[in-house]
């Protein structure tokens, strides 16, 4: 099959972001010869080399149309991504969902142990809000301020950590499209709402437009999520294929069916791109994420 242009130029930008991510998560996760050095190893395990780095490159495009600097996205985004593997390990642990394979490769507690897990998670955590805090990103203390609390907020009770607990205590229980949005709001969403603010945060005030957007994809990403976990296979998504169903987790697929989940998550995508029309070819990435989000395979 051709690939347009525009889809190889998109392309050649997520890869380079990807790259780029990936440098800064090397350089600052810890690692040999600093002590404990398996905890450091199994960090660098959870975090490197896997992944679409779907809240990074939010985290680039929203920075790059308020016009923030490379160099203070890329700490940003590093931070999003710690937050964001931090929730997988703990999320695939035993006493949460109980998974083996995470990214095409065993989980953490599985490659070593569910105690060096659990800490894995709690450092990757401490050590994003140690980025966010020792580099300067932003001209004003105040929104670099506003930075943390974001971050803070998206991962804590109100946000990722509450809609875990939310999904626990549903298990086995139907959900309406309405408590599945709460949940998913939390869950999910939090975290990419915040990789986007994050974006425009390092340039200044986050526009009102970009938040709606974030709510749209955030809702879109785990809406095709579900999915993607009903119909593709554990090789394409590189995790445990129908898990959910089996788990007796309430899912979009089961509150309306495989159908009406597709069609929903296209109306989130129209839904944020919309949000984007005052912002012209500044909001070229943002909006090919949005295709890239709903229309992925993996």
């Amino acid at each position: 099959m051709q690939v347009s242009a525009t889809e190889a130029d998109f392309a050649a930008w997520m890869g380079a972001i990807q790259a780029r991510v990936e440098n800064a998560l090397a350089r600052s996760l810890p690692g040999p010869p600093h002590s404990p050095a398996r905890l450091h190893e199994a960090m660098r395990y959870a975090t490197l080399e896997g992944g679409k780095r779907v809240r990074p490159l939010l985290t680039f495009a929203a920075g790059e149309l308020a016009g923030a600097a490379a160099a203070r996205l890329e700490i940003a985004a590093a931070a999003v991504e710690m937050i964001h593997a931090y929730s997988l390990v703990h999320d695939d642990l035993p006493c949460m969902d109980d998974d083996v394979l995470r990214r095409g490769k065993p989980t953490v507690h599985v490659r070593y142990d569910e105690a060096t897990a659990l800490l894995v998670g709690d450092a990757l955590q401490s050590l994003a809000f140690q980025l966010l805090a020792e580099h300067a990103l932003a001209d004003d203390p105040n929104i670099q301020l506003e930075m943390v609390r974001t971050l803070a907020v998206a991962a804590g009770s109100r946000g990722m950590a509450g809609g875990q607990a939310i999904d626990l205590e549903a298990t086995g229980k139907p959900l309406s499209q309405t408590e599945l949005e709460f949940m998913h709001m939390r869950k999910t969403g939090a975290l990419i709402s915040a990789a986007v603010r994050l974006g425009a945060l390092c340039a200044g005030p986050c526009p009102a437009p970009l938040e709606q957007y974030a709510h749209r994809v955030g809702l879109a990403f785990q809406v095709v999520d579900d999915v993607l976990d009903a119909e593709a296979s554990t090789a394409t998504l590189g995790k445990t294929a129908g898990k959910d169903s089996k788990q007796g987790k309430p899912t979009y697929v089961t509150a309306m069916g495989v159908a009406r989940a597709r069609e929903f998550a296209e109306e989130l995508r129209r839904g944020a791109q919309a949000a984007l029309a005052g912002f012209g070819e500044r909001a070229l990435r943002l909006r090919q994420l949005a295709d890239f989000i709903v229309l992925r395979k993996f």
